[in-house]
């Protein structure tokens, strides 16, 4: 019944935690017109999302241990808000990232007590299919984020802004009135009075490398920041090079969303349950890459449309996969892997976006093509040992 109640409504909120960081981009060249800023702002102004959703994303994912799942989402859900009606105000780019920096700590709070929700009210055998919807939640909404915010400027270039604010609000209005918790007070009460001295983030980084899980953690940056290399520039590419409008944009972005959210949800249990999920995570990176380089061959509209929208359909395959993964992998360490999940994404998002804005400042193709490179060599570098890893894993258990 907890999960029945719950889950639609956990759906949405991770929605909205991924639509507010990919809101901004279709309208970064209007913005960074009316601020007199440049190409390399554009980046830095994704990645600052990046910069405190790394910060506080450990954090988070312990606090929601000790005092619950439902507290971090609404403390999330709040900061969202203020960082849109913050961002709507903004007079000058300094109260923008203001509220970009607010808008990251915001999804640090939100997406990894929403993940260790999903882990504390699912068996292992439904995890999977679980983690699948809650991956389709997320890469929709980072990248139908771009497309709403295209189409919600028609009406004023801070719509979009206030928009989100709106809907933040409602959520958490919702999620107090509808939203169970999932932790029970025995557990959470257990880990209050846990005697383990607390790891700042750096430490807790340096331990997830030492995990079982690391290579897991490694392959969600690599596809982070391949995706937000794709996502920072994207509008600044195709209007420079291709002459694409405002509307064309968001056209594209929306539409090869939904397509590659459909695609996830048809195909990546079936993937899944055929290849394994290691053979492929191999695919989908080796894939994204391929047609992350093959989006510099043309400009023609329908092309790009055709590319984008093969690259969404395996970075959306990519992401539930390598969180089943991590989730099977984490036992009684859930809180602290989300948290891990998370953070790790938020360095992709920190430094994919920033190193974008440089490389397209230097030459506009440099972006997708070192991007490609990121992919591709995880392909062959992770994989490899992942599945040694796993191996050496399943001969433990056995034994």
């Amino acid at each position: 019944m907890l999960a029945k109640s719950a889950f639609p409504l956990l759906l949405i909120n991770m929605f909205l935690a991924m639509l507010g960081m990919g809101l901004v981009i279709p309208i970064l060249p209007d913005l960074l017109k009316e601020f007199g800023a440049g190409g390399q702002a554009a980046g830095y102004l994704v990645s600052c999302f990046g910069l405190t959703q790394f910060l506080f994303s450990p954090i988070a994912g312990k606090w929601s241990d000790h005092y619950g799942r439902k507290p971090m989402i609404l403390l999330g859900l709040f900061l969202f808000a203020v960082s849109n009606i913050l961002a709507a105000v903004s007079a000058d780019l300094t109260l923008l990232f203001v509220s970009r920096l607010i808008g990251g700590a915001g999804s640090a709070a939100l997406v990894p007590s929403i993940m260790a929700y999903v882990a504390d009210i699912t068996s292992d055998e439904k995890r999977g299919k679980a983690m699948s919807w809650l991956g389709a939640s997320m890469s929709s909404g980072f990248i139908i984020g771009p497309g709403a915010g295209g189409f919600l400027a028609e009406f004023g270039i801070k719509g979009p802004f206030y928009a989100a604010a709106a809907i933040g609000l409602l959520a958490m209005i919702c999620s107090i009135k509808v939203l169970p918790e999932s932790l029970s007070p025995q557990v959470r009460l257990m880990h209050r009075e846990s005697k383990i001295k607390k790891e700042n983030t750096i430490r807790q980084i340096v331990r997830s490398i030492k995990s079982r899980y690391f290579i897991l953690l490694l392959i969600v940056f690599a596809t982070t920041f391949g995706l937000t290399h794709f996502e920072a520039i994207f509008p600044l590419f195709v209007v420079e090079r291709y002459g694409f409008s405002t509307r064309e944009i968001a056209i594209l972005i929306t539409v090869c969303s939904f397509v590659g959210t459909f695609n996830q949800v048809v195909l990546t249990e079936r993937l899944t349950r055929r290849f394994g999920e290691k053979r492929t995570i191999s695919s989908m990176l080796m894939l994204s890459a391929v047609s992350l380089a093959f989006l510099l061959l043309s400009g023609n509209f329908l092309y790009v449309m055709f590319i984008t929208m093969l690259f969404f359909t395996f970075n959306n395959i990519l992401r539930p996969t390598i969180n089943t993964m991590l989730s099977k992998e984490a036992g009684e360490e859930q809180g602290f892997v989300a948290g891990m999940n998370n953070a790790y994404m938020s360095l992709g998002n920190i430094f994919g976006p920033a190193l974008a804005g440089i490389l397209f400042d230097i030459h506009m193709n440099l972006p997708y093509l070192f991007g490609a490179f990121v992919l591709l060599a995880s392909s062959f570098v992770t994989v490899g040992r992942l599945g040694g890893k796993s191996r050496l894993l399943s001969m433990e258990r056995e034994m």
